[in-house]
């Protein structure tokens, strides 16, 4: 399932790249990010929520999904 991160990087009208070397990463992890196959760890989470403002539960929504 895809995340918010997508929605919330066009936003900022920035390229999957430019985001990436905002965080420290490789484009191709922010591609796997938004589109839900595999999820930031921990520390990443924080440093996108606090980049966008925005609760990582929101953006990561599925990486906190627990079957109950």
């Amino acid at each position: 399932m895809k995340t918010k991160l997508k929605v919330l990087r066009a936003k900022k009208n920035l390229t999957q790249s430019q985001l990436a070397s905002i965080l420290g990463v490789k484009q191709n992890v922010v591609s796997k990010w938004e589109r839900g196959d595999s999820v930031p760890r921990p520390d990443m989470m924080q440093r996108i929520e606090d980049y966008f403002k925005v609760p990582k539960e929101d953006i990561f929504f599925t990486a906190f999904n627990y079957l109950k």
